[in-house]
Protein backbone atom coordinates (compact mmCIF):
# COMPACT_ATOMS: atom_id res chain seq x y z
CA UNK A 1 0.00 0.00 0.00
CA UNK A 2 1.17 3.55 -0.68
CA UNK A 3 2.47 5.13 2.51
CA UNK A 4 2.24 8.71 3.62
CA UNK A 5 5.34 10.86 3.33
CA UNK A 6 5.68 10.92 7.10
CA UNK A 7 5.48 7.11 7.38
CA UNK A 8 7.90 6.72 4.48
CA UNK A 9 10.62 8.72 6.14
CA UNK A 10 9.96 7.54 9.71
CA UNK A 11 9.87 10.81 11.62
CA UNK A 12 10.90 9.73 15.10
CA UNK A 13 11.01 12.99 17.11
CA UNK A 14 8.63 15.88 17.55
CA UNK A 15 4.88 16.04 17.19
CA UNK A 16 3.02 15.44 13.95
CA UNK A 17 -0.58 16.68 13.81
CA UNK A 18 -2.71 14.76 11.34
CA UNK A 19 -6.36 15.15 10.39
CA UNK A 20 -8.32 12.06 9.23
CA UNK A 21 -8.23 13.04 5.55
CA UNK A 22 -4.62 14.21 5.42
CA UNK A 23 -3.16 10.77 4.70
CA UNK A 24 -4.57 10.71 1.17
CA UNK A 25 -2.75 13.93 0.36
CA UNK A 26 0.63 12.78 1.64
CA UNK A 27 1.24 9.81 -0.64
CA UNK A 28 4.32 9.77 -2.82
CA UNK A 29 3.30 9.41 -6.47
CA UNK A 30 5.15 10.21 -9.66
CA UNK A 31 3.84 13.05 -11.89
CA UNK A 32 2.81 10.45 -14.51
CA UNK A 33 0.82 8.41 -11.95
CA UNK A 34 -0.90 11.60 -10.78
CA UNK A 35 -1.66 12.52 -14.42
CA UNK A 36 -3.18 9.09 -15.15
CA UNK A 37 -5.25 9.13 -11.95
CA UNK A 38 -6.67 12.57 -12.74
CA UNK A 39 -7.36 11.71 -16.38
CA UNK A 40 -9.20 8.49 -15.44
CA UNK A 41 -11.26 10.29 -12.78
CA UNK A 42 -11.96 13.11 -15.23
CA UNK A 43 -13.10 10.60 -17.84
CA UNK A 44 -15.77 9.26 -15.50
CA UNK A 45 -16.96 12.78 -14.60
CA UNK A 46 -16.96 13.71 -18.29
CA UNK A 47 -19.18 10.71 -19.05
CA UNK A 48 -21.62 11.70 -16.30
CA UNK A 49 -21.69 15.31 -17.57
CA UNK A 50 -22.47 14.15 -21.12
CA UNK A 51 -25.32 11.94 -19.86
CA UNK A 52 -26.65 14.83 -17.75
CA UNK A 53 -26.59 17.14 -20.80
CA UNK A 54 -28.52 14.59 -22.87
CA UNK A 55 -31.13 14.20 -20.12
CA UNK A 56 -31.56 17.96 -19.70
CA UNK A 57 -31.79 18.55 -23.48
CA UNK A 58 -34.63 16.02 -23.72
CA UNK A 59 -36.58 17.09 -20.65
CA UNK A 60 -38.90 20.02 -19.76
CA UNK A 61 -35.71 21.90 -18.81
CA UNK A 62 -34.63 22.04 -22.47
CA UNK A 63 -35.87 25.60 -23.07
CA UNK A 64 -34.24 26.90 -19.89
CA UNK A 65 -31.04 25.07 -20.91
CA UNK A 66 -30.98 26.78 -24.31
CA UNK A 67 -31.90 30.15 -22.81
CA UNK A 68 -29.00 29.90 -20.34
CA UNK A 69 -26.51 29.00 -23.09
CA UNK A 70 -27.56 32.00 -25.20
CA UNK A 71 -27.62 34.45 -22.29
CA UNK A 72 -25.16 37.32 -23.04
CA UNK A 73 -22.46 38.21 -20.52
CA UNK A 74 -20.73 41.57 -21.04
CA UNK A 75 -17.57 43.25 -19.78
CA UNK A 76 -17.66 47.05 -19.71
CA UNK A 77 -15.08 49.77 -19.03
CA UNK A 78 -16.11 53.28 -20.09
CA UNK A 79 -16.97 53.19 -23.79
CA UNK A 80 -15.40 49.76 -24.23
CA UNK A 81 -17.71 46.74 -24.19
CA UNK A 82 -17.06 43.08 -24.87
CA UNK A 83 -20.01 40.69 -24.93
CA UNK A 84 -20.34 36.95 -25.57
CA UNK A 85 -23.06 34.40 -24.85
CA UNK A 86 -22.56 31.87 -22.03
CA UNK A 87 -21.98 29.23 -24.71
CA UNK A 88 -19.24 31.34 -26.32
CA UNK A 89 -17.61 32.13 -22.96
CA UNK A 90 -17.41 28.36 -22.33
CA UNK A 91 -16.18 27.37 -25.80
CA UNK A 92 -13.86 30.34 -26.36
CA UNK A 93 -12.95 31.32 -22.80
CA UNK A 94 -12.91 28.25 -20.55
CA UNK A 95 -11.58 26.09 -23.37
CA UNK A 96 -8.61 28.45 -23.73
CA UNK A 97 -7.58 27.20 -20.26
CA UNK A 98 -7.91 23.62 -21.54
CA UNK A 99 -5.74 24.47 -24.55
CA UNK A 100 -3.22 26.13 -22.22
CA UNK A 101 -2.92 22.85 -20.31
CA UNK A 102 -2.65 20.88 -23.57
CA UNK A 103 0.17 23.22 -24.66
CA UNK A 104 2.00 22.67 -21.35
CA UNK A 105 1.68 18.89 -21.73
CA UNK A 106 2.90 19.06 -25.32
CA UNK A 107 5.95 21.13 -24.39
CA UNK A 108 6.86 18.86 -21.47
CA UNK A 109 6.47 15.72 -23.57
CA UNK A 110 8.77 17.05 -26.29
CA UNK A 111 11.36 18.28 -23.77
CA UNK A 112 11.55 15.48 -21.19
CA UNK A 113 8.71 13.03 -21.82
CA UNK A 114 8.14 10.07 -24.11
CA UNK A 115 8.43 12.29 -27.19
CA UNK A 116 11.87 13.61 -26.23
CA UNK A 117 13.58 10.35 -27.28
CA UNK A 118 13.41 9.97 -31.06
CA UNK A 119 13.43 6.16 -30.94
CA UNK A 120 10.56 6.13 -28.45
CA UNK A 121 8.65 8.95 -30.14
CA UNK A 122 8.61 7.61 -33.71
CA UNK A 123 5.83 5.03 -33.32
CA UNK A 124 3.43 7.18 -31.25
CA UNK A 125 3.95 10.09 -33.67
CA UNK A 126 3.39 7.87 -36.72
CA UNK A 127 0.35 6.30 -35.04
CA UNK A 128 -1.10 9.74 -34.30
CA UNK A 129 -0.55 10.94 -37.88
CA UNK A 130 -2.14 7.77 -39.27
CA UNK A 131 -4.98 8.18 -36.79
CA UNK A 132 -5.64 11.70 -38.08
CA UNK A 133 -5.17 11.28 -41.83
CA UNK A 134 -7.21 8.10 -42.41
CA UNK A 135 -10.32 9.25 -40.45
CA UNK A 136 -10.27 12.60 -42.28
CA UNK A 137 -10.05 10.83 -45.64
CA UNK A 138 -12.91 8.46 -44.77
CA UNK A 139 -15.13 11.35 -43.68
CA UNK A 140 -14.19 13.40 -46.75
CA UNK A 141 -14.96 10.48 -49.09
CA UNK A 142 -18.49 10.18 -47.64
CA UNK A 143 -19.15 13.93 -47.70
CA UNK A 144 -17.25 15.15 -50.78
CA UNK A 145 -19.22 17.89 -52.51
CA UNK A 146 -21.97 17.76 -49.87
CA UNK A 147 -23.06 20.30 -47.31
CA UNK A 148 -21.17 18.47 -44.56
CA UNK A 149 -17.73 18.42 -46.22
CA UNK A 150 -16.43 21.18 -43.92
CA UNK A 151 -16.52 18.74 -41.00
CA UNK A 152 -13.59 16.59 -42.18
CA UNK A 153 -11.56 17.57 -39.09
CA UNK A 154 -14.12 16.20 -36.61
CA UNK A 155 -13.02 12.51 -36.57
CA UNK A 156 -9.31 13.37 -36.30
CA UNK A 157 -9.28 13.94 -32.53
CA UNK A 158 -8.80 11.63 -29.53
CA UNK A 159 -10.08 12.43 -26.03
CA UNK A 160 -7.26 11.69 -23.54
CA UNK A 161 -9.50 11.73 -20.45
CA UNK A 162 -12.04 9.25 -21.84
CA UNK A 163 -9.40 6.97 -23.39
CA UNK A 164 -7.25 6.84 -20.23
CA UNK A 165 -10.40 6.39 -18.13
CA UNK A 166 -11.32 3.26 -20.13
CA UNK A 167 -7.82 1.80 -19.92
CA UNK A 168 -7.64 2.56 -16.18
CA UNK A 169 -10.63 0.26 -15.60
CA UNK A 170 -8.32 -2.64 -16.51
CA UNK A 171 -5.79 -1.79 -13.78
CA UNK A 172 -2.44 -3.54 -14.12
CA UNK A 173 -3.70 -5.99 -16.76
CA UNK A 174 -2.42 -3.51 -19.36
CA UNK A 175 1.35 -2.81 -19.35
CA UNK A 176 2.23 0.69 -18.17
CA UNK A 177 4.18 1.17 -21.42
CA UNK A 178 0.91 0.79 -23.38
CA UNK A 179 -0.71 3.53 -21.31
CA UNK A 180 2.32 5.74 -22.01
CA UNK A 181 2.02 4.96 -25.74
CA UNK A 182 -1.67 5.97 -25.68
CA UNK A 183 -0.96 9.21 -23.83
CA UNK A 184 1.89 10.16 -26.19
CA UNK A 185 -0.29 9.34 -29.21
CA UNK A 186 -3.19 11.42 -27.86
CA UNK A 187 -0.94 14.40 -27.10
CA UNK A 188 0.44 14.42 -30.66
CA UNK A 189 -3.16 14.03 -31.82
CA UNK A 190 -4.05 17.16 -29.85
CA UNK A 191 -1.23 19.04 -31.58
CA UNK A 192 -2.66 18.01 -34.95
CA UNK A 193 -6.14 19.14 -33.92
CA UNK A 194 -4.75 22.50 -32.75
CA UNK A 195 -3.06 23.04 -36.13
CA UNK A 196 -6.26 22.11 -37.96
CA UNK A 197 -8.26 24.59 -35.88
CA UNK A 198 -5.69 27.37 -36.35
CA UNK A 199 -5.31 26.91 -40.12
CA UNK A 200 -8.60 25.58 -41.51
CA UNK A 201 -11.25 26.75 -39.04
CA UNK A 202 -10.30 30.42 -38.93
CA UNK A 203 -12.75 33.09 -40.04
CA UNK A 204 -11.88 36.18 -42.10
CA UNK A 205 -8.74 37.70 -40.58
CA UNK A 206 -8.53 41.24 -39.16
CA UNK A 207 -4.93 42.13 -39.99
CA UNK A 208 -4.65 45.00 -37.46
CA UNK A 209 -5.65 42.76 -34.56
CA UNK A 210 -3.44 39.96 -35.92
CA UNK A 211 -0.39 42.28 -35.97
CA UNK A 212 -1.17 43.35 -32.38
CA UNK A 213 -1.38 39.68 -31.42
CA UNK A 214 2.01 39.10 -33.04
CA UNK A 215 3.49 41.94 -30.94
CA UNK A 216 2.10 40.32 -27.78
CA UNK A 217 3.75 37.01 -28.73
CA UNK A 218 7.06 38.86 -29.10
CA UNK A 219 6.55 40.43 -25.65
CA UNK A 220 6.04 36.96 -24.14
CA UNK A 221 9.30 35.68 -25.61
CA UNK A 222 11.09 38.83 -24.46
CA UNK A 223 9.86 38.12 -20.93
CA UNK A 224 11.31 34.64 -21.23
CA UNK A 225 14.62 35.93 -22.64
CA UNK A 226 14.82 38.44 -19.75
CA UNK A 227 14.56 35.58 -17.23
CA UNK A 228 11.08 36.42 -15.93
CA UNK A 229 9.89 33.32 -14.07
CA UNK A 230 6.61 34.57 -12.64
CA UNK A 231 3.73 32.77 -14.36
CA UNK A 232 1.20 35.62 -13.81
CA UNK A 233 3.21 37.86 -16.18
CA UNK A 234 2.77 35.33 -19.00
CA UNK A 235 -0.89 34.71 -18.13
CA UNK A 236 -1.63 38.47 -18.25
CA UNK A 237 -0.06 38.84 -21.70
CA UNK A 238 -1.84 35.62 -22.71
CA UNK A 239 -5.22 37.16 -21.79
CA UNK A 240 -4.47 40.17 -23.98
CA UNK A 241 -3.40 37.77 -26.75
CA UNK A 242 -6.69 35.86 -26.38
CA UNK A 243 -8.65 39.10 -26.87
CA UNK A 244 -6.65 40.20 -29.92
CA UNK A 245 -6.90 36.77 -31.56
CA UNK A 246 -10.66 36.86 -30.99
CA UNK A 247 -10.81 40.24 -32.76
CA UNK A 248 -8.51 38.94 -35.50
CA UNK A 249 -10.85 36.08 -36.38
CA UNK A 250 -8.32 33.38 -35.40
CA UNK A 251 -9.85 31.01 -32.86
CA UNK A 252 -8.95 32.59 -29.53
CA UNK A 253 -8.25 29.29 -27.73
CA UNK A 254 -4.98 29.09 -29.67
CA UNK A 255 -3.74 31.82 -27.30
CA UNK A 256 -3.60 29.16 -24.60
CA UNK A 257 -1.17 27.01 -26.59
CA UNK A 258 1.04 29.99 -27.55
CA UNK A 259 1.23 31.12 -23.91
CA UNK A 260 2.14 27.61 -22.78
CA UNK A 261 4.98 27.43 -25.29
CA UNK A 262 6.44 30.70 -23.94
CA UNK A 263 6.38 29.63 -20.29
CA UNK A 264 9.92 28.77 -19.03
CA UNK A 265 10.63 25.06 -18.73
CA UNK A 266 13.96 25.28 -16.85
CA UNK A 267 13.98 25.45 -13.02
CA UNK A 268 16.20 27.93 -11.17
CA UNK A 269 17.91 25.18 -9.15
CA UNK A 270 19.29 21.93 -10.55
CA UNK A 271 19.12 18.90 -8.16
CA UNK A 272 22.62 19.49 -6.73
CA UNK A 273 22.01 23.20 -6.09
CA UNK A 274 18.60 22.45 -4.57
CA UNK A 275 20.05 19.80 -2.25
CA UNK A 276 22.71 22.25 -1.05
CA UNK A 277 20.11 24.98 -0.56
CA UNK A 278 17.82 22.70 1.50
CA UNK A 279 20.67 21.46 3.70
CA UNK A 280 21.81 25.05 4.40
CA UNK A 281 18.26 26.11 5.32
CA UNK A 282 17.79 23.09 7.62
CA UNK A 283 21.09 23.74 9.38
CA UNK A 284 20.10 27.38 9.84
CA UNK A 285 16.68 26.29 11.11
CA UNK A 286 18.27 23.96 13.69
CA UNK A 287 20.57 26.74 14.92
CA UNK A 288 17.59 29.06 15.48
CA UNK A 289 15.46 26.47 17.23
CA UNK A 290 15.14 26.41 21.01
CA UNK A 291 13.24 23.76 23.02
CA UNK A 292 9.61 24.77 23.35
CA UNK A 293 9.69 27.07 20.30
CA UNK A 294 6.72 27.15 17.93
CA UNK A 295 7.11 28.24 14.32
CA UNK A 296 4.13 30.59 14.53
CA UNK A 297 5.76 32.49 17.43
CA UNK A 298 9.38 32.48 16.20
CA UNK A 299 10.04 34.87 13.30
CA UNK A 300 13.48 33.38 12.59
CA UNK A 301 12.04 29.87 12.20
CA UNK A 302 9.13 31.15 10.12
CA UNK A 303 11.49 33.06 7.81
CA UNK A 304 13.48 29.90 7.14
CA UNK A 305 10.34 27.84 6.51
CA UNK A 306 9.17 30.49 4.01
CA UNK A 307 12.61 30.46 2.33
CA UNK A 308 12.41 26.68 2.10
CA UNK A 309 8.97 26.92 0.50
CA UNK A 310 10.22 29.46 -2.03
CA UNK A 311 13.18 27.21 -2.79
CA UNK A 312 10.89 24.24 -3.38
CA UNK A 313 8.98 26.30 -5.94
CA UNK A 314 12.20 27.38 -7.66
CA UNK A 315 13.34 23.74 -7.94
CA UNK A 316 10.38 23.21 -10.29
CA UNK A 317 10.06 24.98 -13.59
CA UNK A 318 7.18 27.48 -14.06
CA UNK A 319 5.84 25.10 -16.73
CA UNK A 320 5.80 22.19 -14.28
CA UNK A 321 4.15 24.19 -11.50
CA UNK A 322 1.47 25.61 -13.78
CA UNK A 323 0.69 22.20 -15.31
CA UNK A 324 0.28 20.69 -11.83
CA UNK A 325 -2.00 23.52 -10.71
CA UNK A 326 -4.21 23.37 -13.79
CA UNK A 327 -4.79 19.61 -13.99
CA UNK A 328 -7.46 19.53 -11.28
CA UNK A 329 -9.56 22.58 -12.32
CA UNK A 330 -9.41 21.60 -16.01
CA UNK A 331 -10.21 17.92 -15.37
CA UNK A 332 -12.97 18.48 -12.84
CA UNK A 333 -14.43 21.86 -13.83
CA UNK A 334 -13.57 23.09 -17.35
CA UNK A 335 -14.13 19.85 -19.30
CA UNK A 336 -17.33 18.79 -17.46
CA UNK A 337 -18.81 22.29 -18.01
CA UNK A 338 -17.88 22.02 -21.70
CA UNK A 339 -19.67 18.64 -21.87
CA UNK A 340 -22.77 20.03 -20.16
CA UNK A 341 -22.89 22.93 -22.62
CA UNK A 342 -22.23 20.94 -25.80
CA UNK A 343 -23.42 17.33 -25.44
CA UNK A 344 -27.11 18.16 -25.13
CA UNK A 345 -28.79 17.08 -28.37
CA UNK A 346 -32.27 15.65 -29.16
CA UNK A 347 -32.50 11.95 -28.36
CA UNK A 348 -34.13 11.25 -31.75
CA UNK A 349 -30.68 11.94 -33.23
CA UNK A 350 -29.88 8.36 -32.16
CA UNK A 351 -33.22 6.58 -32.50
CA UNK A 352 -34.24 7.06 -36.15
CA UNK A 353 -32.49 5.58 -39.17
CA UNK A 354 -32.72 8.89 -41.06
CA UNK A 355 -30.97 10.66 -38.17
CA UNK A 356 -28.07 8.20 -38.13
CA UNK A 357 -27.86 7.14 -41.78
CA UNK A 358 -26.74 10.50 -43.15
CA UNK A 359 -23.30 11.34 -44.57
CA UNK A 360 -22.21 13.53 -41.63
CA UNK A 361 -23.10 11.09 -38.83
CA UNK A 362 -21.84 8.07 -40.79
CA UNK A 363 -18.66 9.93 -41.75
CA UNK A 364 -17.91 10.76 -38.12
CA UNK A 365 -18.65 7.22 -36.89
CA UNK A 366 -16.70 5.54 -39.69
CA UNK A 367 -13.82 7.97 -39.27
CA UNK A 368 -13.51 7.59 -35.50
CA UNK A 369 -14.13 3.83 -35.23
CA UNK A 370 -12.79 2.38 -38.51
CA UNK A 371 -10.44 5.18 -39.56
CA UNK A 372 -8.65 5.39 -36.21
CA UNK A 373 -8.25 1.60 -36.12
CA UNK A 374 -6.79 1.40 -39.63
CA UNK A 375 -4.68 4.54 -39.29
CA UNK A 376 -3.13 3.83 -35.87
CA UNK A 377 -2.53 0.11 -36.36
CA UNK A 378 -1.34 0.55 -39.94
CA UNK A 379 1.09 3.37 -39.17
CA UNK A 380 2.43 1.55 -36.09
CA UNK A 381 2.96 -1.67 -38.07
CA UNK A 382 4.70 0.23 -40.88
CA UNK A 383 7.06 2.04 -38.49
CA UNK A 384 7.80 -1.22 -36.64
CA UNK A 385 8.45 -3.17 -39.86
CA UNK A 386 10.78 -0.46 -41.17
CA UNK A 387 12.71 -0.59 -37.89
CA UNK A 388 11.99 3.06 -37.10
CA UNK A 389 10.85 2.29 -33.55
CA UNK A 390 10.00 -0.45 -31.10
CA UNK A 391 6.65 -1.56 -29.75
CA UNK A 392 6.01 -0.59 -26.12
CA UNK A 393 7.70 -2.92 -23.61
CA UNK A 394 5.67 -6.11 -22.88
CA UNK A 395 3.14 -5.08 -25.57
CA UNK A 396 1.90 -6.93 -28.64
CA UNK A 397 -0.22 -5.84 -31.59
CA UNK A 398 -3.21 -7.09 -29.60
CA UNK A 399 -2.57 -4.12 -27.28
CA UNK A 400 -2.08 -1.77 -30.26
CA UNK A 401 -5.49 -2.84 -31.64
CA UNK A 402 -7.07 -1.98 -28.29
CA UNK A 403 -5.30 1.39 -28.12
CA UNK A 404 -6.36 2.16 -31.71
CA UNK A 405 -10.00 1.52 -30.82
CA UNK A 406 -9.75 3.72 -27.72
CA UNK A 407 -8.27 6.39 -30.01
CA UNK A 408 -11.73 6.53 -31.60
CA UNK A 409 -13.09 8.20 -28.47
CA UNK A 410 -13.07 11.75 -29.80
CA UNK A 411 -15.47 13.45 -27.41
CA UNK A 412 -14.07 16.81 -26.26
CA UNK A 413 -11.95 17.92 -29.21
CA UNK A 414 -14.26 16.37 -31.83
CA UNK A 415 -17.31 18.21 -30.48
CA UNK A 416 -15.22 21.38 -30.27
CA UNK A 417 -14.24 21.10 -33.96
CA UNK A 418 -17.88 20.28 -34.86
CA UNK A 419 -18.93 23.55 -33.19
CA UNK A 420 -16.43 25.42 -35.36
CA UNK A 421 -17.29 23.58 -38.59
CA UNK A 422 -21.09 23.84 -38.33
CA UNK A 423 -21.58 26.86 -36.10
CA UNK A 424 -24.33 28.37 -38.27
CA UNK A 425 -25.86 25.05 -39.42
CA UNK A 426 -27.69 23.59 -36.43
CA UNK A 427 -28.97 20.44 -38.16
CA UNK A 428 -25.49 19.45 -39.37
CA UNK A 429 -24.05 20.24 -35.93
CA UNK A 430 -26.55 17.90 -34.23
CA UNK A 431 -25.76 15.17 -36.79
CA UNK A 432 -22.02 15.58 -36.14
CA UNK A 433 -22.46 15.50 -32.36
CA UNK A 434 -24.63 12.39 -32.61
CA UNK A 435 -21.87 10.72 -34.61
CA UNK A 436 -19.23 11.71 -32.04
CA UNK A 437 -21.28 10.37 -29.11
CA UNK A 438 -22.18 7.09 -30.84
CA UNK A 439 -18.63 6.55 -32.11
CA UNK A 440 -17.16 7.28 -28.67
CA UNK A 441 -19.41 4.66 -27.04
CA UNK A 442 -18.64 2.05 -29.72
CA UNK A 443 -14.89 2.73 -29.65
CA UNK A 444 -14.72 2.81 -25.85
CA UNK A 445 -16.56 -0.49 -25.34
CA UNK A 446 -14.69 -2.23 -28.18
CA UNK A 447 -11.30 -0.99 -27.00
CA UNK A 448 -12.00 -2.07 -23.42
CA UNK A 449 -13.07 -5.58 -24.50
CA UNK A 450 -10.07 -6.02 -26.82
CA UNK A 451 -7.59 -4.96 -24.12
CA UNK A 452 -9.32 -7.15 -21.54
CA UNK A 453 -8.61 -10.16 -23.77
CA UNK A 454 -4.99 -9.13 -24.36
CA UNK A 455 -2.13 -10.98 -22.58
CA UNK A 456 -1.81 -9.57 -19.07
CA UNK A 457 1.26 -7.63 -18.02
CA UNK A 458 4.19 -9.29 -16.25
CA UNK A 459 3.55 -7.11 -13.17
CA UNK A 460 -0.05 -8.36 -12.95
CA UNK A 461 1.00 -12.01 -13.32
CA UNK A 462 3.60 -11.68 -10.58
CA UNK A 463 1.07 -9.94 -8.38
CA UNK A 464 -1.46 -12.76 -8.81
CA UNK A 465 1.22 -15.29 -7.88
CA UNK A 466 2.27 -13.21 -4.88
CA UNK A 467 5.90 -13.08 -6.06
CA UNK A 468 6.03 -9.42 -6.95
CA UNK A 469 7.35 -7.04 -4.29
CA UNK A 470 4.40 -4.77 -5.01
CA UNK A 471 1.93 -7.66 -5.25
CA UNK A 472 -0.54 -6.23 -2.78
CA UNK A 473 -0.56 -2.80 -4.47
CA UNK A 474 -0.87 -4.31 -7.95
CA UNK A 475 -3.86 -6.50 -7.06
CA UNK A 476 -5.60 -3.77 -5.12
CA UNK A 477 -5.14 -1.30 -7.99
CA UNK A 478 -6.85 -3.80 -10.32
CA UNK A 479 -9.70 -4.44 -7.87
CA UNK A 480 -10.35 -0.77 -7.04
CA UNK A 481 -13.17 0.97 -8.89
CA UNK A 482 -11.98 3.39 -11.57
CA UNK A 483 -11.08 6.81 -10.32
CA UNK A 484 -10.42 5.65 -6.76
CA UNK A 485 -7.02 6.48 -5.32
Amino acid sequence: MAKSVLDKFKIRKGKVFEAPLEGAFGRLVTPFEEFIHRQSSSGILLMLSAVAALIIANSPLQQAYQHLLHLPISLNAGDWEFSLSVHHWINDGLMAIFFFLVGLELKREFLVGELSDLKQAVLPVMAAIGGMVVPALIYASLNAGGEGERGWGIPMATDIAFAVGCIALLGNRVPRSVVTFLVALAIVDDLGAILVIAIWYTEQVNMTALITAGCLVVIMWLLKAAGVRRSPAYVFVGLLLWYELHLAGVHATIAGVITAMALPARPKYDPVAFSTFVKDIIRSFDRCFRPGDKIIANDALRARVMALGNGVNLAQSPLQRMETRLHTPVAFLVIPIFALANAGIPIDSFTSSSAVLNPVTLGVIAGLVVGKLIGIVGATWLGWKLGLGNLPKSASFHHIFGVALLGGIGFTMSIFIAELAFYSEQELLIQAKAGVLLASVIAGVAGFLVLRKAPVSEEYQLAEEGDHPLAEDALEAEKRPAGEG
